[in-house]
């Protein structure tokens, strides 16, 4: 009986029938040898991993206004403020990954909750903490409160992932219960997906919806290599191409929560980096595009100790290739804080081995956060002392230095003024600003005009005030 292209692809689910799930080892990947295999199921695998994957519900208090809100005549009219307060609860999934009630989520999924609840699969439903949340890579962990062990998936090696492999993608979409889908890893270490800082996603073409963020992407041995995170899509729907967070990242965050980290702290190497282009490959010498060009290394950092330099190209590190800097950002975050990273660098015309080695960013100067008040421009505005650390924080380059502005409270003379978060304070009335402090000595002066500088994105504004 000859079998069509739908039927062979499906077939390659080989499953129990005397193979079993546990027992297929990465070099048994094969084509249906027989009509039996062509008949296999997926139930066995849904039945081990489902139990594992949750729904997140997570409530949140919202304050809608109105428009009569900041006006006073109507404020004083309808006797106050019109604004009410009215609760939103957002749907999403989550892994367990410990049998103590461990579970992994999007950040997205319970961002600004007041409450997170956790239902399991078998209908019961628990209050939950937030342990360790981050938005730059979208990850949340939070832990159930139950004394019963629960099942928890066990998490695979995502690298070992290959474009042609089938998956299961498992979560709740739309609210409608749990879902399971089944398709094939599409691509590895995507990039500009648009919903994070995190640019190294799995790719599938296993239907994920809204609601699917925070489920299991999981592989033909019961294994958990991804956490579905986004879908491309115009209309809401799925249009076959979703992506996931990668197992391995999983691992380390699930590590620095397990430490009882309060924040997810990324590797420093002082350096900024872009993409190395057809182009930029053929100008330097290098065989192909692929890889992260150096573009700025700070001085003292831990990349200008080990040697690198503008116009550098890093094309591996410990030995398995960057396709572009996110992908260098991922090898160096999954090496872990702490480790040794071998580079490979193509410097001039050669290629060659660096050491580096990964730690925190720097904290100097102190940061000094300080809240302008007073009556001069600032007023309402709370800024800090650039550092390495607070560069990262903001996601601003590597080598800004300066006096930063982090916030700007609401209708504040600072916000009328027109003045923003990551705004660089040059200078004021001609004079340079070193410090917080230099800065908030300046505000008690009285001019007759203020003349301001600030660094935005890279331009310098002038400004002036009476």
């Amino acid at each position: 009986m000859k079998l069509s292209v739908r039927a062979t692809v499906a077939a390659t689910l080989v499953v129990a029938a005397g193979l079993g799930w546990a027992a297929l080892g990465e070099d048994q990947k094969r084509l249906p040898q027989s009509q039996g295999e062509v008949q296999l199921s997926y139930a066995p695998l849904v039945k081990q991993t489902a139990p594992s994957v949750v729904n997140v519900y997570a409530e949140r208090t919202v304050v809608q206004r109105t428009i009569f809100d900041d006006d006073p005549f109507f404020s004083q009219l309808f006797g106050g403020a019109q604004s009410r307060r009215e609760k939103q609860t957002s749907l999403g999934s989550g892994v367990i990954v410990g049998d103590d009630g461990t579970v992994i989520t999007n950040n997205h999924v319970i961002e600004g909750a007041d409450e997170v609840k956790v239902a399991l699969s078998d209908g019961r439903e628990f209050k939950s903490k937030i342990v360790l949340k981050d938005d730059k890579v979208d990850l949340a962990v939070l832990k159930i409160d139950t004394k019963d062990k629960l099942p928890p998936l066990p998490l695979g090696n995502s690298d070992s992932a290959e474009v042609g492999d089938l998956v299961l993608a498992i979560g709740d979409p739309f609210g409608v219960g749990q879902t399971v889908t089944s398709g094939i890893v599409s691509g590895l270490a995507r990039e500009n997906i648009g919903v994070s800082d995190f640019g190294f996603f799995i790719q599938t073409d296993a239907s994920i919806n809204p609601g699917n963020s925070g489920g299991a992407l999981v592989n033909m041995k019961g294994e958990l290599i991804g956490i579905n995170s986004a879908i491309f899509s115009k209309g809401g729907g799925s249009n076959g191409i979703g992506f996931a967070i990668p197992a391995n990242l999983v691992k380390v965050f699930l590590a620095a929560a397990e430490r009882g980290d309060t924040t997810f702290e990324r590797p420093y190497i002082g350096a900024s980096f872009d993409a190395v282009t057809a182009d930029v490959a053929e100008a330097i010498g290098l065989d192909r595009a692929g890889g992260a060009m150096v573009t700025k290394v700070v001085a003292d950092g831990p990349a200008a100790k080990a040697g690198l330099e503008v116009g550098d190209a890093v094309v591996a590190v410990d030995g398995i290739p960057v396709q572009h800097p996110d992908a260098l950002g991922y090898r160096l975050l999954t090496a872990g804080l702490g480790s040794d990273a071998k580079l490979t660098v193509f410097q001039k015309g050669k290629s060659r081995e660096v050491s580096i080695k990964l730690d925190v960013a720097p904290e100097d100067p102190p940061r000094d956060r300080r809240t302008i008040d007073g009556r001069n421009p600032f007023a309402g505005a709370i800024v800090e002392n650039l550092s390495p650390r607070v560069a990262d924080e903001l996601r601003m380059p590597a080598e800004s230095r300066g006096v930063v502005i982090t916030k700007v409270a609401g209708n504040s003379p600072a916000d009328q003024l027109g003045f923003e978060a990551k705004d660089i304070v040059v200078s004021i009335n001609g004079n340079k600003v070193e410090s917080t402090k230099a800065l908030q000595q300046m505000m008690t002066d009285d001019p007759n005009l203020w003349r301001i500088e600030i660094n935005r994105n890279g331009q310098l504004i002038r400004q002036f005030f009476r």
